[in-house]
């Protein structure tokens, strides 16, 4: 994990160089998760959010066109109301957009941005007393929309820039086995029904994020909020998870 992590710091740091305006920034998220996943229990548990990942974001033609690439890990600790079983979720995410650039919308400081976005979203959920089936897989790939809106300011002598973020996925496919199945008969060859279609209409993902990122010479610390939302039904099975975290970053 270690060394993933190293890699990961190096690829962000050399896709930082080679320009003022491109930025890289590393941020620890941490908050409150809430998980339901009715194929491990119908009921559903509360705790902790963490997770890890880096962000890096460059200008292009001009700064008429931005990318953004965000890659990161996130893991749930969460317990049930009676505090006597414990689910831990895992999960990896990668998502990559580009977006057209509109500046000094309606006031000089204010700028907008929006466009496609891909994601690859994948990982675990373990339950600690489910002897049958004690775990279940997460996967999904979509596009989606994603915008943004920042706002350039200073506090004292420091430069600053508010911004907030949506990414939205519209369409993609995504991983679930049918009510009651069990991964050791989807081992044995009972392949059918696992991947399916994902639009609005079974399933609804969201991440909000708004925050500062304040400069200080070649440095950028930020600080944020981030919501993210992923909803599914499929195969008589529910999910609802929601998160709520603080964002402190860091910039590469």
């Amino acid at each position: 994990m270690t060394r993933k992590l190293l890699i990961l710091l190096v690829v962000f740091t050399a896709l930082n160089a080679g320009g003022q305006e491109a930025q890289s920034v590393l941020m620890l998220d941490a908050g409150y998760a809430s998980v339901h996943d009715s194929y491990l229990t119908p009921i559903t548990y509360d705790g902790v959010d963490l997770a890890l990942s880096v962000e890096a974001v460059r200008p292009m033609r001009q700064g008429q066109w931005l990318w953004q690439l965000n890659v990161g890990a996130d893991y749930n600790f969460v317990e049930n109301p009676s505090k006597n079983n414990d689910l831990h979720k895992l999960m990896g995410d990668i998502a990559f957009d580009m977006q057209r650039c509109w500046k000094g919308v309606f006031n000089p400081k204010l700028n907008l941005s929006a466009g496609p976005m891909a994601q690859l979203r994948a990982g675990i959920v373990y339950d600690e007393v489910n002897s049958n089936n004690p775990v279940t897989v997460r996967a999904h790939a979509n596009v989606g929309a994603t915008g943004m809106a920042w706002f350039n300011t200073r506090l004292g002598r420091k430069p600053i820039t508010l911004r907030y973020q949506l990414q939205l996925p519209v369409a993609g496919v995504f991983f679930a086995p049918e009510y009651d199945e069990s991964y050791y008969e989807i081992y044995l060859g009972n392949h059918k029904n696992l991947a399916h279609l994902g639009w609005w209409g079974n399933r609804l993902d969201m991440t909000n994020y708004l925050g500062a990122d304040l400069k200080m010479g070649k440095t950028t610390l930020r600080l944020g909020y981030r919501n993210r939302l992923e909803h599914w039904t499929v195969n008589h099975l529910h999910v609802h998870d929601v998160s709520h975290s603080l964002v402190l970053g860091l910039s590469l």
